[in-house]
C-alpha cells in the first residue's frame, strides 16, 4: 500500500502546479466570454460576479452589425489561408530536398532556416515597411500574405523535414522498382504519411497569421478596407465607446475559428511537434 501511494503523493505538487497554471491562463478567457454575455449594468457594477445573474445576446448582435465585420472576416480568412497554403507548398519541396538529397550548401541552408526561425520578427518591422513603401506594396493584402508566409515557413520546413527523415527511403525505392517515377513515389507513398506533420504546421501557421496584429496595423494605413480582424478589434472601442460587452463579444467571435481549428487538429499536434526534433 505504501509503495502504491508514494508515487501519487510525489506527483501531487506537480498536478497542483499544473492546475494553478491552467486556471491562471484560462481565467482571462473565461472572463472575456462571461463579459460578452453580461448586460451593461452588470459589467459596470462595482461588485463583479463570476457567473452573471442574467444573460444577453445583445453584445453579439452589436458586434455582428458593426461596420466592416464581414469584410474584415473575409480579409483575415483570405490572408491566413493563402499564407498557410503557400508555406506548405514551398516547405514541402524544401524539406524533401533537405531530408532526401545531398547537395552543396545543404548544411548552410538548414542553419539559415534555424536562424530565420529564431529571429524576432518585431525587429524587422522598419526594414519591411521601407521595402513595402519603396515597392508600392503598402496597404495591400498580398503584402501581409507574403509576410505571414515568411513567418511560418522556417517552422514548417523544420517539422516536415523531421517527418520526411523518419520515413524509410526504402519505401520510395520499392515503389520506383515497381515502375513509379520519383515524383509519383513521393505522391503515393511519402505524402500520405506526412499527414500529421501537415496538420501540425497548418495549425501553427493558421494561429500565427490569424492572431498577428503588429504588421497588419503597421502596413495597412490608408486603405481601411484592407484591415484584418485584429486591427479591427483594436479600434472597436472607437466604434462602441465604452461598450465593453460588444468588445468582448467581438473578441469571442474572433477566437472561435482558431479554437475550432485547434480542436479538429489537436490529435496531430503532439506528433507533429515531436517529429520536428527527429534528426534527419
Amino acid at each position: 500500500m505504501i509503495s502504491v501511494h508514494r508515487p501519487r503523493l510525489r506527483r501531487l505538487p506537480v498536478h497542483a502546479a499544473a492546475g494553478v497554471t491552467i486556471a491562471v491562463c484560462l481565467f482571462p478567457v473565461y472572463w472575456m466570454v462571461v463579459t460578452a454575455f453580461e448586460p451593461n449594468r452588470d459589467i459596470q457594477s462595482d461588485t463583479p460576479r463570476l457567473l452573471p445573474q442574467t444573460w444577453t445576446l445583445d453584445h453579439f448582435r452589436n458586434a455582428v452589425a458593426a461596420d466592416g465585420f464581414g469584410l474584415f472576416w473575409r480579409n483575415s480568412i483570405l490572408v491566413t489561408l493563402s499564407a498557410v497554403l503557400l508555406a506548405l507548398a514551398v516547405a514541402l519541396g524544401a524539406s524533401f530536398a533537405v531530408a532526401r538529397m545531398r547537395w552543396r550548401g545543404r548544411r548552410a541552408f538548414i542553419l539559415m532556416v534555424f536562424i530565420a526561425q529564431m529571429a524576432p520578427w518585431e525587429a524587422l518591422i522598419i526594414p519591411i515597411y521601407i521595402i513595402s513603401r519603396d515597392t508600392g506594396m503598402l496597404d495591400r493584402l498580398p503584402t501581409l500574405t507574403l509576410i505571414y508566409f515568411m513567418m511560418t515557413l522556417p517552422f514548417t520546413i523544420v517539422v516536415l523535414r523531421g517527418f520526411i527523415a523518419a520515413i524509410p527511403p526504402e519505401l520510395e525505392e520499392a515503389a520506383q522498382v515497381d515502375g513509379c517515377t520519383r515524383s509519383a513515389a513521393f505522391r503515393h507513398i511519402t505524402f500520405p504519411l506526412l499527414a500529421p506533420g501537415l496538420m501540425a504546421t497548418s495549425l501553427f501557421g493558421y494561429i500565427t497569421a490569424w492572431n498577428e496584429f503588429t504588421y497588419a496595423n503597421f502596413l495597412i494605413i490608408k486603405h481601411q478596407d484592407s484591415r484584418t480582424l485584429p486591427v479591427w478589434l483594436s479600434s472597436f472601442q472607437n466604434v462602441f465607446g465604452t461598450d465593453w460587452g460588444a468588445t468582448m463579444a467581438a473578441s469571442t467571435l474572433f477566437a472561435l475559428p482558431a479554437l475550432a481549428v485547434f480542436l479538429l487538429l489537436q490529435r496531430h499536434v503532439t506528433a507533429g511537434f515531436a517529429a520536428g526534433a527527429v534528426k534527419g
